[in-house]
């Protein structure tokens, strides 16, 4: 007599294409640092899509401060808005920039307080790969925020010493210092978990930076002890680089130098603090 079959396996479950995947004996790869970091850097662009307002303030501060300023004060700080776009466009894409690092801080804690990153922090990929990710989108943002103050500049009339060249030397090195300046606000985020906070601190370092610095106007014309808070505010500094990068000037060398160092310095510091409370527990 002989031995009962088993009943053959239905064509469709044979077909199933997670049957397929299971049977093939596939492993799976961990994410290197680059594809991770690609991954969370995309996650965060498809966010901008899906929410086009969070490109308001990258698009509105560099309009607000550009447009105002030159028509209301261009003629009697330089006698006409053409020269005083000179002094005025280079500080204004310094400061635009600076201004917008702090909604990254803000979208990372926002992703804390959410639960997002938590889940990501249990992946097995790289754990500097969510900050790093979240850093490429915002460089993204801050090009597109360098493209509107200078097409505006140029439709008001700028016309830089330096040509184009110039003009990508002094976005590119406004560029870095940005990406530097974000961590300080990643750092801020993770270990805060509160995007309100966090916006608040950044807007009370920045706003003073921004006004106290010779991004509107020469030093020359401050009071003494003003003075001297320009001369050591950072962006001072980096207004400067951008300035000679883009119309030309003889402490070129200096500026940019001090802007690439100061840029070195905050990430060689904040990058570790970033990847430690990043795996810190809850």
């Amino acid at each position: 007599m002989s031995s009962p079959t088993a009943p053959a396996r239905p064509a469709a479950a044979a077909a199933d294409p997670v049957d397929a995947l299971l049977a093939a004996g596939r492993t799976r790869h961990r994410a290197g640092p680059v594809a991770a970091s690609a991954a969370f850097g995309s996650r965060a662009m498809l966010k901008l899509k899906h929410d086009p307002k969070q490109l308001v303030d990258s698009t509105a501060i560099p309009i607000l401060f550009t447009v105002l300023f030159t028509y209301l004060f261009g003629g009697a700080i330089s006698g006409s808005t053409s020269e005083y776009l000179k002094v005025l466009l280079p500080g204004v894409l310094s400061m635009s920039i600076a201004i917008v690092t702090m909604y990254g801080g803000g979208r990372l804690a926002q992703d804390v307080r959410s639960g997002a990153f938590d889940r990501f922090r249990g992946l097995p990929i790289w754990r500097g790969a969510f900050v790093l990710g979240g850093l490429l989108s915002d460089g993204a943002r801050y090009v597109f925020a360098s493209v509107i103050v200078i097409v505006l500049g140029v439709a008001m009339g700028y016309r830089p010493d330096n040509g184009f060249l110039g003009v990508l030397g002094a976005v590119a090195l406004v560029i870095v210092f940005g990406l530097a300046l974000s961590l300080v606000w990643a750092a801020l985020a993770l270990a805060l978990r509160d995007p309100a906070v966090v916006i608040s601190i950044a807007n009370a370092v920045l706003m003073p930076l921004s006004f106290a610095s010779n991004v509107f106007v020469k030093p020359s014309t401050m009071p003494g002890w003003l003075q001297a808070f320009v001369k050591v505010n950072p962006l001072s500094h980096v207004a400067t680089a951008a300035r000679d990068l883009m119309n030309g000037g003889s402490g070129t060398g200096g500026a940019v130098a001090w802007t690439l160092v100061a840029s070195a310095v905050i990430t060689a510091v904040c990058a570790p603090i970033c990847l430690h409370l990043y795996g810190k527990e809850s």
